[in-house]
């Protein structure tokens, strides 16, 4: 086995073969760029080298520099996680060239299919079947639209060497095609360096299931069952579980076994996914193969009682598969949610910012016994720790949370569970959102496709409702309870809180705040930590009983409320009974008549580069027309007018990078 390896990656990936070469006592390198100094991959190897700033391009993606790092330090072998240079293929063959071990699959392999549409044609002469589309070489984009009308509406248009939802466009008419296929394109290149796109039919109501693979370099290939990865937003997963709801051990067989011949006709070696797109009739086309570990491995994990970073190591090595086909197990069923810093409510845009508090549901990591580990029922994945940033320039998931239960119903219980006991602060997080998804009717009860979100937006993304009472209370009580924590602290008698009067009660306004609207609760105190609440004209009595750290409990009325309180400055992050809420603590003046335009914005949302300017000054507008393209963390953002109106001045040109909240063009309504 290797004595040392270099992990070409960062973040949650690189932490977990990190973990696993510890495991076999293969010492490791990191790599880090210089907004990754303090990293946790970087505290989770032996040796870390600091390889270029903060932009990808000018670290994670140098390969010459990574080798030369890898030479220098001794390692025998490159693991290059996934993302960033996992299917490069001149980077595999730079690899080799250098003497050292590319743990992945031969670059031939990855040549093969790392572009879509030679993969189709591939897949075609195998006889897999494959979506009706334009898998060709003529980009014109008359020729594309002609192609589009030829298979007939809606279609997908798909970035020839994309993955993670990069470069993908649906368009529903004709008229619609060269507006987002120019769209595609410009994503297209700036996330892969490559425009090229591919046509299909857009599939309605379609599953997206992927059949893990592994194969040796002796000859062996084997499946290790499928992961049912529908639920997407924007063509990204946020809900991966094994095995598929619903398949049967016929299907089951046929796409594995389809699986496998994919591999082989490339001299496939090491972990693949060979992705299918599966009608609701079990019908399913091959989509891609990715050739490299995928983020959502871990399920597969979990339902195998496998280390699939171990078998990568093994098979890199030389060695045999550790098991043949007939000796692979199911063993219950495992769900994983990627927990992102990011605002559903706001399109899904990513969050910036510092993990100021980070509570996570108490996990069993994974024991190894031989080839087989014992399944935990909690399982997190994560390349971050409390007081780490999230940064604008890498992906903003902050963990993968996996669970495993004997049977799907209890896999969903524990993952309910295990979000409930999730607690962040300091940055929006998709973690009520993912609650509300596992809770919906549709995931649980399997009813799977690849536009459930969209289906159940209603139900997903509810009207916002007012704080309750409980809520009030919680985050009142801990104001209180602190400020008479800093009077003892003092020892100041002239600002004791008993709330003495020798004529009457003391009667304090405290004004709150939300998404929703403004509240405000008066307290009458009647001792050190007990008062009454008034709230819309209805009285509650209200004690302090017990403070911990974050713990807070309270006894509103004639109900015993324990919850989680953190405060951050005058913000009041309410943690009860498995929701979030967050009340700001405010003069009520701060708030008054401030909303966001109703149907757009006109500042830039985070971080990012004008990539499109789609006015100029003096033009006429009607509310909702798009009025400028930006692109941040690699996807792009349409800014729109938010009512009908005349563009003043434009603040940015088309290049121009911008802070986030800056204002990007001049605009009078009406």
């Amino acid at each position: 086995m290797f004595s040392k390896i270099l992990i070409a990656n960062r973040g949650e990936i690189a932490c977990r073969v990190a973990e696993t070469a510890r495991k076999l006592g293969i010492k490791t390198v990191a790599v880090y760029s210089e907004a990754d100094a303090q990293a946790k991959h970087v505290a989770a190897c032996d040796e870390a080298v600091l390889i270029g700033p903060a932009p990808a391009k000018e670290s994670y993606l140098l390969g010459d520099k990574i080798i030369a790092v890898a030479l220098a330090t001794g390692a025998q072998a490159i693991h290059p996680g996934y993302g960033f240079l996992s299917e490069n293929a001149g980077f595999a063959e730079a690899c080799a060239r250098a003497g050292l071990v590319f743990i992945g699959p031969p670059a031939s392999a990855i040549h093969a299919m790392g572009s879509k549409s030679a993969a189709k044609a591939l897949m075609e002469k195998a006889k897999v079947p494959l979506v009706p589309g334009y898998h060709g070489d003529n980009q014109e984009a008359d020729f594309l639209q002609q192609e589009a009308d030829r298979i007939s509406y809606p279609v997908l248009l798909k970035a020839s060497a994309g993955g993670g939802g990069k470069g993908m466009r649906i368009v529903e008419k004709s008229e619609d095609f060269k507006a987002a296929l120019a769209s595609c394109k410009r994503e297209a290149i700036n996330s892969f360096g490559d425009d090229k796109v591919l046509v299909e039919r857009y599939l309605t109501r379609p599953r997206h299931i992927e059949i893990q693979v592994f194969a040796d370099s002796h000859g062996e290939c084997v499946y290790l069952f499928e992961r049912d990865c529908s639920v997407q937003r924007r063509h990204q997963k946020v809900l991966e579980e094994a095995p598929a709801p619903g398949m049967s051990e016929e299907r089951r067989r046929a796409m594995g076994e389809a699986a496998v011949a994919a591999a082989k006709a490339v001299g496939y070696v090491g972990a693949g996914t060979v992705e299918f797109i599966a009608n609701q009739d079990g019908s399913f086309y091959f989509m891609e193969m990715n050739t490299r570990l995928q983020v959502e491995h871990p399920v597969t994990e979990m339902i195998t009682g496998l280390d699939l970073v171990e078998w990568q190591l093994r098979v890199a090595f030389g060695e045999h598969l550790p098991l043949r086909q007939e000796q692979l197990q199911l063993n219950g069923h495992a769900i994983e949610a990627r927990i992102y810093a990011e605002n559903p409510e706001k399109g899904f845009l990513p969050s910036i910012g510092t993990l100021r508090y980070l509570h996570t549901p108490p996990a069993v990591h994974f024991r190894v016994d031989s080839h087989v580990q014992t399944p935990a029922a909690v399982r997190i994945d994560s390349g971050v720790r409390e007081g780490d940033a999230i940064s604008p320039f890498y992906d903003p998931m902050i963990a993968k949370l996996i669970v495993w239960g004997k049977d799907r119903d209890a896999a969903l219980a524990n993952m309910a569970a295990a979000l409930a006991q999730y607690r962040i602060v300091g940055l929006a997080t998709n973690i009520g959102f993912l609650q509300r998804l596992i809770a919906g009717q549709a995931f649980s009860a399997a009813d799977l496709d690849t536009g459930l979100i969209e289906r159940n937006h209603d139900a997903l993304f509810p009207a916002l409702q007012p704080a309750s009472t409980a809520t009030l209370a919680m985050a009142a009580s801990l104001l209180l309870s602190q400020e008479a924590e800093r009077v003892v602290e003092t020892n100041n008698p002239w600002a004791h809180t008993s709330g003495w009067r020798m004529n009457g009660s003391l009667l304090r306004t405290l004004q709150f705040a939300d998404e929703a609207g403004v509240y405000q609760v008066r307290i009458e105190y009647r001792s050190e930590r007990q008062w009454v609440l008034h709230r819309d004209g209805v009285l509650h009595t209200l004690r302090f009983d017990r403070q911990g750290e974050t713990d807070l409990r309270i006894t509103l009325d004639d109900s015993a409320l324990a919850g989680n309180v953190v405060r951050d400055g005058d913000a009041f992050h309410v943690f009860q009974q498995g929701r979030h809420a967050v009340l700001t603590w405010d003069d009520p003046l701060a708030h008054a008549g401030h909303s966001e335009s109703e149907g757009g914005r006109l500042t830039a949302p985070m971080p990012g580069k004008i990539v499109a300017v789609l006015v100029e000054k003096g033009h006429s507008v009607t509310k909702g027309a798009p009025l400028l393209i930006m692109e941040a963390m690699k996807m792009e953002h349409t800014i729109a007018a938010p009512a009908d109106g005349v563009i003043d001045e434009l603040l940015y040109l088309v290049g121009d990078q911008v802070t986030e909240g800056a204002q990007l063009l001049a605009f009078t309504p009406g």
